[in-house]
């Protein structure tokens, strides 16, 4: 999912640290629920494994939402914040409740079908059916007990009255196509963050760093690189989650 950024970020000598979410990815998948605050826990811990007092965090989606927490809960480990293609509240909690009971029940293998349409441009999509299918195996191969435990995590997500408190310099990014978080809500999250700047991209649509890989690498690089004096010593570190 990152990879068009880490590679241009190494190429620079900058650290990109893909942490992949509890349950998710190659992370250990343990029973759930799981909870926002406690997926933000095991970022923090990974940064203390790894000895990183402060890193430039960047997050999509649910990690998007791990982000913000992670903001919240310790804003002192939190140099710069970019947000793409996420928000406040991820719709209704019972829609996901239903969705982790379904998937509990029946797996992750008929999911892969309906992200073409949500993640991708329809002409990104005709153009790269080799991406549309990695991003579909993304899906399909995640453990249903890690799906349905951080849709479980998405249910009780709404940081709306919170993200006011947010005091690290914030990005944030979306694609004007994105069904699910469109421009209307990405405006809402960044009026919501003192002095956040908002970038919708066109075409793009939910997976906007894959679908347009320079614009957004270029983006963050120049946040982080406003503000940050010596860039051999950043960190930027992503949560990273499929299939949500």
């Amino acid at each position: 999912m990152w990879t068009p950024q880490v590679d241009a970020f190494t190429a620079l000598g900058i650290n990109w640290i893909r942490a992949d979410i509890r349950g998710l990815g190659d992370s250990e998948v343990v029973p759930g629920p799981y909870t926002m605050g406690g997926l933000a826990d095991d970022v923090i811990s990974l940064l203390d494994d790894l000895d990183i007092a402060t890193a430039d965090l960047v997050g999509l989606s649910l990690g998007g939402a791990v982000a913000q927490q992670l903001a919240l809960q310790a804003p002192e480990r939190v140099a710069t914040l970019t947000l793409i293609s996420t928000t406040t509240r991820f719709g209704d909690k019972a829609a996901w409740i239903e969705r982790a009971a379904n998937i509990r029940a029946e797996g992750t293998t008929g999911l892969g079908a309906g992200i073409a349409g949500r993640w991708f441009t329809v002409d990104y999509g005709r153009q790269n059916p080799d991406v549309l299918l990695r991003a579909q195996r993304w899906v399909t191969d995640t453990v249903p007990e890690g799906y349905a435990s951080c849709a479980e995590a998405l249910a009780e997500w709404d940081s709306s009255e919170n993200i006011a408190a947010i005091s690290a310099p914030t990005l944030v990014i979306g694609g004007a196509s994105d069904p699910g978080i469109p421009p209307s809500t990405l405006k809402s999250l960044a009026n919501g963050i003192g002095g956040a700047t908002l970038v919708v991209i066109d075409p793009g649509a939910h997976l906007v760093n894959v679908e347009q890989p320079q614009t957004v690498t270029g983006l963050i690089a120049g946040h982080i690189g406003r503000l940050t004096a010596t860039p051999n010593r950043t960190r930027i570190c992503s949560p990273t989650q499929a299939g949500l």
